[in-house]
């Protein structure tokens, strides 16, 4: 996959392709060298995914990636839906499930349940899980507000004290939803989600994003261009000393 441009902001390193797929081949072809090689020391890997649109390539080139033992992959995602029927598209888990947590033999899958009548307590049960099995690599990508997770702006801190929070969303998010197609109109988008906060992604040794699409090109240029803040928390990957930020023309045309 020809790189159509490269460069490295501060400790991120940033790689352009001419599309999204050849984004989503080359995030799969280094996100599949990282957990192969830690296979090669260690007995099982833990990742964390997103439920995107965004990184529907991407996780169909990791899927077909050769050499991999998923049955010692553990599963995670970073974000879900309070209040969705459990059998809705929309659930993060069931989106992960479809594009790529049924299509490889995984370990374990450890779903966030946003149905629960305490969400206090599932934030609990979840970060005890991500504390048992510490995280190694996380898969992202960044929101439109450049939220990580659903870390938005109003709510996002770099130095969150907990790995697991119940956040309000925010209009933007809300509105980027019915954007990617997942929701019809606004009103159907939920106003609540459960998040793996800033430090729960960002203590990952190891940080893949993936953010194709011409609706992303703002955020993209905040992400590069701004000061490193939690007004655009995705900002911080700056500061991550092992992190690639993949873009497509789309997103990056803000950058040339």
């Amino acid at each position: 996959m020809p790189l159509t441009f490269e460069t490295t902001v501060d400790t991120l390193q940033v790689r352009e392709f001419a599309t999204r797929q050849e984004l989503g081949a080359d995030a799969a072809q280094k996100a599949g060298d990282k957990i192969r090689e830690l296979l090669g020391r260690q007995e099982v890997v833990n990742v964390i995914f997103a439920a995107a649109p965004s990184q529907n390539e991407f996780l169909d080139a990791l899927a077909e990636q050769p050499g991999i033992d998923w049955q010692r992959v553990n599963a995670f995602h970073m974000d879900e839906y309070i209040g969705l029927p459990d059998e809705a598209p929309q659930r993060f888990g069931n989106f992960l499930k479809d594009r790529f947590f049924a299509r490889v033999p995984l370990r374990n899958v450890f779903y966030i349940n946003g149905n629960v009548t305490d969400p206090d307590a599932e934030c609990a049960r979840y970060e005890a899980l991500l504390e048992a099995y510490p995280t190694d690599i996380v898969c992202m990508g960044i929101g439109e507000n450049c939220h990580i997770a659903f870390n938005d702006p109003h709510v996002a801190l770099f130095n969150d004290p907990v790995l697991v929070k119940k956040v309000g969303l925010d209009l933007t998010s809300r509105w980027q939803q019915v954007h990617d197609g997942c929701f019809a109109a606004l009103d159907d988008v939920p106003e609540y989600a459960l998040t793996l906060t800033i430090p729960a992604l960002v203590k990952a040794p190891a940080v893949f994003c993936m953010v194709p699409a011409a609706h992303k090109a703002e955020a993209i240029a905040h992400t590069l261009q701004d000061d490193i803040t939690e007004t655009y928390p995705s900002t911080i990957l700056r500061q991550h000393p092992d992190a690639t930020l993949f873009i497509d023309a789309d997103s990056g045309k803000r950058l040339h």
